[in-house]
C-alpha cells in the first residue's frame, strides 16, 4: 500500500492567530494577514485534522 506525504497549505497559531499560507512561487511560508504577533513563539495544529499521509490506492486522505 503505497502512501505519499502531503504538506498543509495554511497554518494558524494557536496563541495568537497569525495566519500563514504556502507560496508557491517562494517555495516558502508568507504571512496571510497581519494579526498576530511577529516575536510569538508560534504553536501551530500539528495534531489537528490534517493527515500529512494520502493513501494513493484508496484515493486521499478522505477516502
Amino acid at each position: 500500500m503505497p502512501a505519499r506525504i502531503r504538506r498543509p497549505s495554511e497554518r494558524t497559531c494557536e496563541r495568537c492567530g497569525r495566519h500563514e499560507r504556502v507560496d508557491d512561487a517562494l517555495g516558502s511560508w508568507v504571512v496571510d494577514d497581519e494579526v498576530g504577533e511577529v516575536y510569538c513563539i508560534h504553536e501551530w495544529d500539528i495534531n489537528g485534522s490534517f493527515v500529512p499521509f494520502e493513501d494513493v490506492d484508496r484515493g486521499g486522505a478522505d477516502a
